[in-house]
């Protein structure tokens, strides 16, 4: 059985998800399907003219974007590397049985499974910019989502979403981590907000552009 494709964002992998879990959640469990609108195929394929419609009404920012996201900093996860509101709204999303007909285990998994992917979609969903954002839980897949819609790019733009490296790779496969750009500093370094980082939590960092395979661009207003 496949399972899912999820890594911290230190320097080496942690152990996959959800690997022989074959649990489902409950309603005892707290954790819902909402029947959400817009729900990606399993395999990222280009925006339909429906989809493209709706992204061009978006009125979300790139600096509220930032905004939202700069608030969750300081968020932790538990001992067991779960607990965050990221990690339960995803279980609980329609996307996270998709993901799991796709990479195995199960939604239960997702609750202490590494979480930058998830943060990344949370901010997107919580502004209502999820066509624009994407959703996904390997960062693998949000990457190829962007590519497949057309959205990728080597511009550090503020609001972008970046994906990272961390053994030099330039290839999509090669990602290990994702969170959002600030700012360009100018100096081969940028400025980010990043999910599950350091010791579990959404943090400010600086990273070097050499950790960085591409950028992700949502579409924003203005």
């Amino acid at each position: 059985m496949a399972i899912n494709r999820l890594y911290r964002a230190r320097k080496t992998p942690l152990l996959r998800a959800g690997a022989g879990v074959t649990l489902t959640l409950t309603a005892a469990f707290g954790l819902s399907s909402p029947a959400l609108a817009d729900v990606p195929e399993q395999a990222p394929r280009a925006a339909s003219a429906g989809h493209k419609q709706q992204a061009n009404k978006i009125s979300v920012t790139a600096s509220q974007l930032l905004q939202l996201a700069r608030a969750q900093v300081g968020t932790t996860e538990n001992a067991y590397g779960g607990g965050t509101k990221f990690q339960q709204w995803y279980a609980g999303s329609q996307r996270a049985m998709e993901t799991v007909r796709r990479d195995g285990g199960s939604r239960r998994g997702y609750l202490n499974a590494p979480w930058c992917a998830m943060f990344v979609s949370w901010v997107g969903e919580k502004l209502g910019a999820r066509p624009q954002v994407g959703w996904d839980a390997w960062t693998v897949a949000h990457a190829r989502w962007f590519v497949a819609n057309k959205r990728w790019g080597s511009a550090p733009k503020p609001g972008a979403v970046v994906f990272f490296s961390w053994s030099g790779g330039k290839s999509l496969t090669s990602i290990r981590h994702v969170g959002f750009v600030v700012k360009d500093n100018g100096n081969g370094t940028i400025s980010t907000i990043e999910g599950n980082t350091g010791n579990g939590r959404v943090e400010e960092r600086v990273r070097s552009k050499s950790d960085v395979v591409g950028y992700g661009y949502p579409e924003y207003a203005g």
